[in-house]
């Protein structure tokens, strides 16, 4: 409830944090640094369960910096769950642990989101921290996604991470804006029913913003908006957690948010083509993943009455579904049948 004469800031920055006081203390003055130094802003640090201090460093260190402390750590996911209830403001943007902040990071995103009340959320240029020419894997110029539930990205396809030459400074419709830097509407994020907590990590942001388009809604990024991504901090790209999770949440994902009758045919072609996929992991090498693989559609199958539930409650809020930026072939053949291995090879304008 909002309380008479109570002031909402514009903007709250919630930094979630898992045992990531190193990242805390590197990135959280740059945070500082960059944003407005006015009652319209807000940063929160959300602990995660931390056992390495976090809290007690950013007491000391930061008194300013409002403190939201989960006891227990149950996911990625329910650290947003559990904290964003206890926030007020109109935008959040939910930002990662491992990001590097620019200057003038904020102000180009907000501009553009109060412009235009369809965009319910919208994220910056994402680029490698280490390598800082490159666009980093999560999320790149904005996200995208194939007509077989593929994600990928302006600036990056399956593994393949292209340098920033400007070739993406537009401001741009895509599908789905990433969890390392995602500025949403509040009342939107609620309104949709927020994170699913189900996921836990990994393609949860991209379900959310499928939410929004099948809601009518715009997702945008904004490339006057910069951040440095480290990726991979907590759980290591192509670690077995991570496949499994990515092959498990995106199977959900597409069960949640197809349009009628799509699943039917789409889904068992990915389990399909998730075959190939474990074959190919076999042949480079991989047979750590490859379990992760199978246990992802064991549990996807087992929880199949929970996932057809989570559709009835969303199809609920369905209304003028906005299907642009979904890329009208497959992906996945383009690159590595088709040999197309940048965005701009796809010869698509979303």
């Amino acid at each position: 409830m909002i309380e008479e004469n109570e002031h909402i800031p514009k903007l709250a920055i919630v930094l979630l944090s898992y045992n990531s006081l190193e990242l805390v203390k590197k990135f959280l003055p740059k945070i500082i640094e960059h944003t407005p130094k006015t009652k319209e802003y807000e940063i929160v640090l959300v602990d995660n369960g931390s056992a390495d201090n976090t809290s007690e460093y950013v007491k000391e260190n930061f008194p300013a910096i409002r403190l939201i402390r989960i006891e227990i750590n149950k996911g990625f996911t329910n650290g947003y769950c559990a904290s964003l209830p206890q926030i007020k403001a109109k935008y959040y943007c939910l930002i990662s642990s491992d990001i590097e902040v620019s200057p003038n990071w904020t102000e180009p995103i907000l501009e553009l989101m109060e412009s235009d009340s369809e965009i319910a959320a919208c994220q910056p240029k994402i680029m490698s921290f280490d390598r800082r020419n490159e666009f980093e894997y999560a999320g790149g110029a904005g996200g995208m996604i194939d007509h077989l539930g593929y994600p990928f990205a302006r600036g990056r396809l399956i593994n393949v991470v292209e340098e920033d030459e400007g070739q993406y400074d537009n401001i741009q419709e895509s599908f789905w804006a990433s969890g390392a830097s995602f500025f949403v509407r509040a009342d939107l994020y609620h309104k949709a029913g927020g994170l699913d907590n189900d996921y836990f990590a990994h393609m949860e942001e991209i379900d959310l913003c499928w939410r929004f388009k099948n809601m009518g809604y715009k997702i945008m990024f904004h490339p006057d908006s910069k951040v440095y991504h480290m990726g991979g901090f907590i759980i290591k790209y192509g670690s077995p957690g991570k496949v499994f999770r990515n092959h498990r949440n995106n199977l959900i994902m597409m069960l949640k948010n197809l349009p009628p009758y799509q699943g039917i045919w789409k889904i068992p072609l990915r389990f399909v083509m998730d075959l190939i996929t474990i074959l190919k992991m076999i042949m480079d090498g991989n047979i750590k993943t490859v379990p992760a693989v199978s246990r992802a559609h064991l549990q996807f199958l087992i929880h199949l009455p929970k996932w057809l539930g989570k559709r009835s409650e969303a199809k609920k809020h369905w209304k003028d579904q906005n299907l642009r930026a979904v890329y009208p072939k497959s992906m996945v053949w383009q690159f590595f049948v088709k040999g197309k291995k940048k965005f701009t090879d796809l010869d698509w304008n979303p």
